[in-house]
């Protein structure tokens, strides 16, 4: 059974649009060229953002980059990022260019600054001037400054020729952004201290399209040219425009402890800064860099952040919470109070007026929640805003348990909580807390346990136990003493606990039982793993519970999901057995029962075809994607049945009465069911889990089959009935100008005996995946071969799933299905009295006879675009 989380907030979501495409529109006249190039734009944007999910999560990915874009807009340029780039790393100028690129390509436009001590050292020594340094600045005769403004021009040129070369557009900006005065003349000679910073030609840079590319050289109000750190110059940049972020990028990738030697993850300023710079390994430049930095940031808002990373770090360090390098930035100061009055009943009341969850849904009052802590010895922890508050129950001689965790959006923006979590785990060396499965910052507590398990709807995480009888045990003492709310199953499983960030991006959880252990199965966690806004949290299977699910992009384990264990989520996916759905479809009402519109439940069975309160799931047929909108049941149709109905559907005003089409169907062997064995047993057949775990092998295997085919239920198969009984329906509906336009499933005029009967012969073949359909039919008038085609490309005109053989190509092979998400159809041919007809017609039954489908269903069903997560390709071959 898998749990999915669902973006209850999509409609609202900002879709990231990408670079802009104004200068290509006004360099390419024509329309049809035009369009061709932001096709290719975006097919640059989509391949790149697959790219960074192998960085992180999509979720990860998917927020940062609608963060960032809504601060990259040429409407307000440069609030993304300011980057300052070190000589050194000019040194590797591909690999710089080659991540600047990146950012370009998916529409995010930095203002970029670089340096060039270790160039101008090398000139200088060349041309015989030894470099002279008072308090770490460089001083600056005209000799020096020569050769300073040679370097900085000849490096910017580089910079700009190695983007332009990887089709980044750039634009060199080597003066007029920043007006200086002399530091100390007679000290430091030609050194400028910046006192205005023009922002026009940066802003101009960014809505031409173009990355701006900066040194930072400055002029006097007189016009000499002045020397001035790039670093400072950075910081006056960031100052002026205020951006989220402030990368400075260095060859060693980060801040390093002096001691340890190991890369120091982040530093919370509010609360680190007094103690480090007491440090006595913080002394010289990493001392300056630290002052700063914190003066910059002192400076900016709280929501911005200094990095200090390496260039090929840089996708990972903005695109993902887990970062690259060291991430710098204000925090808050800590409080921590043992009791309610210390830290300001008022206060405290308020949050938990305001955040508390079961405050919120009415469970609990104020007054009661208040209660309930005052039970037990506990400590409180949070931030001086209040942006984050939790409670850990502690009494004495027991496991503490951290039993609230509130915070506001600002509080997880900023990553307040995990500054509060770390205080927390400095004074509880083990620790429990619970969840609820539709948390929508669920993966930040899985990141931060060494255990968890699952049971009706909560999840128990903890850290500092592993060896399970000891967990166990505390459990049963919580149980005992009412420290939680519920019996729980044990199971463990580790995570890691290397993320600086909070997820923030999922909303609302969608729970579906589907037995993960078939092909068809599989097929459908496939795809929820690459969809944009459905996240698989939870996988059930009985004989493979505790086990890893392999296959999906982040780490789920599989869990044994009970009838009882069902509570109330966005949607249900059922992909049991036939006749095992309905005590689970029973108990999905149960849960939905005082609480809104209730669930959406899309079942895989063939357990709701034929009932008249579930909407029959094939949009391309019957006018059924408003009903499929407005649904909360949901049928999806069997394989060989969407193939049989796409067939015959163009043609329902031609069948002749009496005279009933045939189909004949060649099914790949994945289609004759599985059977689960043990890894010992799955040796023998070619097939091995490879941890112990149990295997699911298909019933039937081309061995079988012997290299030929195998016809089976040769009468009264399901999808025989399935297809005649929908395709009834729209024969009693159509007219002689329309054959589908009034079908719903409840209704459409019923033609007294309009009833059609299909005879079908299923065929098992020796491939593993792909149903090629073959149909006969008697007409009821004559037709040309012309004529039935235009009456499927009018039938299925726009629909992108569905795609139609060139006639000159002959029927769909095997090839033009297998691993396709499109009904393909072709190879049409009338016999020479016109009075039957012949078409073939193909699709994956994995895929759209399944999987595919299926997603059609959800997506449509929970409000997303239909084809969100499901590859599409042209309708006409």
């Amino acid at each position: 059974m898998l749990a999915i989380r669902a973006q209850a907030g999509r409609r609202a979501a900002v879709v990231l649009r990408g670079r802009q495409t104004q200068s290509a529109v006004q360099v390419v006249r024509s329309t049809k060229r035009s369009i061709q190039s932001q096709s290719v734009a975006q097919t640059d944007r989509d391949t790149i953002t697959r790219l960074l999910y192998s960085l992180g999560s999509k979720r990860e990915v998917e927020r940062h980059l609608r963060i960032f874009s809504s601060a990259s807009h040429p409407s307000q340029p440069a609030k993304f990022a300011v980057i300052k780039i070190g000589g050194a790393v000019l040194d590797n100028i591909d690999d710089l260019a080659l991540s600047l690129s990146f950012l370009y390509r998916v529409g995010l436009y930095p203002v970029v600054l670089h340096g060039a001590g270790p160039q101008m050292n090398e000139l200088i020594e060349r041309a015989g001037v030894v470099p002279d340094y008072i308090d770490g600045i460089r001083v600056t005769d005209t000799k020096t400054l020569q050769v300073a403004r040679r370097v900085f021009l000849e490096e910017n040129l580089k910079l700009v020729s190695a983007l332009e070369k990887l089709g980044t557009r750039a634009r060199p900006i080597t003066s007029g952004v920043f007006t200086a005065d002399y530091l100390d003349k007679e000290k430091y000679g030609l050194v400028g201290k910046i006192t205005k910073v023009d922002r026009r030609p940066v802003e101009a840079s960014i809505r031409a399209g173009a990355l701006p590319i900066l040194t930072s050289l400055a002029e006097s109000s007189d016009g000499q040219i002045l020397n001035v750190n790039a670093d400072i110059a950075a910081g006056e940049l960031a100052k002026e425009f205020e951006p989220m972020k402030i990368v400075f990028l260095n060859e060693k990738g980060g801040l390093f402890h002096g001691v340890t030697g190991e890369k120091i993850s982040v530093i919370n300023l509010d609360e680190e800064y007094d103690t480090l710079m007491k440090e006595p390994w913080v002394k010289f430049g990493t001392k300056l860099k630290l002052r700063e930095f914190k003066d910059l940031l002192d400076y900016l808002p709280r929501t911005s952040s200094v990095a200090v990373i390496s260039a090929s770090s840089l996708q990972k360090e903005l695109f993902t919470d887990s970062g690259a390098g060291t991430l710098i930035r204000r925090g808050y100061k800590l409080f921590k109070h043992t009791s309610i009055d210390a830290l300001g009943a008022d206060r405290f009341r308020q949050v938990i007026h305001d955040r508390d969850p079961d405050v919120l849904s009415g469970d609990q009052s104020v007054t009661e929640v208040l209660s309930r802590i005052g039970q037990t010895e506990y400590t409180i922890y949070g931030d001086e805003p209040m942006d984050v508050v939790a409670l850990v129950s502690h009494p004495p001689n027991e496991t503490p348990i951290l039993t609230k965790l509130l915070c506001s959006r600002q509080g997880i923006l900023n990553s307040v909580v995990d500054n509060v979590f770390s205080a927390i785990k400095k004074d509880h060396r083990k620790l429990f807390w619970t969840a609820q499965v539709d948390d929508e910052n669920r993966s930040w507590h899985f990141e931060r346990a060494e255990g968890s398990f699952t049971r009706a709807g909560k999840s128990l995480f903890w850290y500092g136990l592993q060896d399970v009888g000891e967990v166990e045990r505390v459990v049963r003492e919580f149980e005992e003493k009412g420290r939680i709310g519920r019996e729980y199953l044990p199971g463990t499983r580790a995570y890691s606990t290397a993320s600086r960030g909070y997820a923030t991006a999922a909303t609302s959880a969608a729970e579906a039982p589907i037995p993960c252990t078939t092909p068809k199965r599989q097929a459908l966690t496939s795809l929820l793993s690459n969809h944009p806004y459905l996240d698989l949290t939870h996988v059930s299977s009985r004989q493979l519970a505790g086990y890893s699910l392999n296959g999906y992009r982040k780490p789920v384990t599989y869990s044994n999901l009970s009838v009882e264990d069902t509570a109330r989520y966005d949607a249900w996916v059922m992909a049991l057995p036939n006749g095992a759905c309905k005590p689970f479809v029973d108990a999905v009402e149960r849960g939905s029962q005082g609480k809104g519109e209730g669930s959406v439940v899309v079942d895989l069975s063939a357990d709701y075809r034929f009932e008249k309160d579930w909407v029959y799931g094939l949009p391309e047929l019957y006018s059924s994607r408003p009903h499929i909108r407005t649904s909360k049941r949901i049928s999806n149709p069997g394989c060989y049945a969407t193939s049989s109905q796409l067939l015959i559907a163009p043609l329902i005003e031609y069948v002749k009465p009496g005279a009933w089409p045939t189909v004949f169907g060649l099914s790949g062997y994945s289609g004759a069911g599985t059977i689960t064995v043990a890894a010992a047993d799955a040796k023998g057949r070619g097939d091995d889990a490879g941890d112990g775990r149990p295997v699911s092998l298909p019933k039937v295997t081309p061995e079988d089959l012997g290299g030929g085919v195998r016809p089976y239920a040769l009468t009264d198969h399901i999808h025989e009935r399935e297809a005649g009984f929908h395709l009834s329906r729209l024969l009693s509906s159509s007219t002689s100008s329309s054959s589908s336009n009034s079908y719903s499933m409840n209704g459409g005029r019923r033609r007294e005996n309009s009833k059609i009967k299909l005879a079908f012969i299923p065929s098992v073949t020796p491939w593993f995946s792909g149903i090629i359909s073959t149909l006969s039919m008697p007409l009821s008038q004559p037709l040309t071969a012309r004529e039935v085609l235009s009456l499927y490309s009018k039938h299925y005109q726009g629909e992108k799933l569905i795609k139609m053989r060139d006639p000159k190509k002959g029927v769909p092979g095997l090839a033009d299905i297998e691993g396709k998400h499109t009904w393909t159809m072709g190879g049409v041919q009338v016999s020479s009295d016109g009075d039957r007809v012949v078409v073939v017609g193909g699709l994956d039954n994995l895929l759209k006879g399944a999987a595919t489908q299926c997603l059609q269903n959800l997506n449509l069903a929970l409000g997303y675009d239909e084809y969100a997560g499901i590859p599409t390709e042209n309708e006409v071959e």
